[in-house]
């Protein structure tokens, strides 16, 4: 009987976050063209003349970090992009306000971060939509960008994300903190990264070893690149685009 009972309930969930995910798209958040040759894509790096890249931060588990990144991104004035799980949002919500409330972006990073591609669409939306309806009750937040756990995605995946009125966002170049090899890994894999350009959008976590410590100096190595360190909302084109096979968003003529 209580097997059935979770089962009902469960069901009703998945229509709830379906049906609220469906309002969303009809809302036109996001109209997003992401078809290159068949292939559906998130955005891993935007086509600008502007010399300038996107800092952004995965948020899953640990907290230690945190404050210590907002005041690092405060001391330079730099503003990044947090995406957030719904676990996440649950355990630290003042977390989540001093991170918008110091003018960064909060990203969705699905409800509790599983393989993406493994799920049904339903499934799918309802990851999405759970946290996002968390963050926007918590803060009144519409967050309108997403990024997949652990960079996994399929064609589903990202026609889901827009369906629910998201951006599906990569990355270009990856900080590698996560492997915790050090403070100085960081900074190179970053400065010295081949893929840096304009446009990039860099991939760090707040929850790793040794980023606290490596970002002041990856903040002002890029800036001695002359780079202007933007979040991913004031990097992405939100209309009039199309996508290259890499992945690169690029302005429609």
């Amino acid at each position: 009987m209580r097997q059935r009972l979770f089962k009902v309930s469960f069901s009703a969930f998945l229509v709830i976050m379906i049906i609220g995910c469906s309002v969303k798209y009809m809302a036109g958040h996001a109209k997003v063209a992401s078809n290159v040759s068949g292939r559906e894509l998130p955005i891993y790096s935007v086509d600008t003349p502007e010399k300038k890249a996107a800092l952004t931060f995965d948020a899953a588990w640990g907290n230690e970090s945190t404050q210590k990144l907002l005041d690092i991104l405060a001391k330079y004035k730099v503003h990044a992009t947090f995406f957030m799980t719904g676990g996440w949002v649950e355990k630290y919500p003042e977390d989540v306000k001093a991170i918008l409330a110091a003018g960064h972006d909060l990203g969705n990073h699905s409800e509790t971060h599983p393989n993406m591609s493994q799920l049904s669409e339903s499934e799918q939306e309802a990851e999405i939509m759970g946290v996002h309806d968390k963050v926007k009750k918590l803060t009144g937040y519409d967050m309108q960008l997403f990024r997949a756990p652990y960079g996994e995605y399929n064609d589903t995946v990202i026609r889901t994300a827009v369906k629910c009125g998201y951006y599906a966002i990569q990355w270009d170049v990856d900080s590698l903190d996560w492997k915790d090899y050090g403070e100085q890994n960081i900074i190179d894999t970053v400065l010295d990264n081949k893929s840096l350009q304009n446009g990039s959008i860099i991939l760090c976590h707040n929850g790793a070893k040794y980023t606290e410590d490596a970002l002041e100096k990856v903040i002002t190595g890029l800036q001695e690149r002359g780079y202007k360190i933007v979040p991913v909302s004031e990097l992405i084109y939100k209309e009039d685009y199309h996508m290259d096979a890499s992945g690169r968003q690029i302005k429609s003529r």
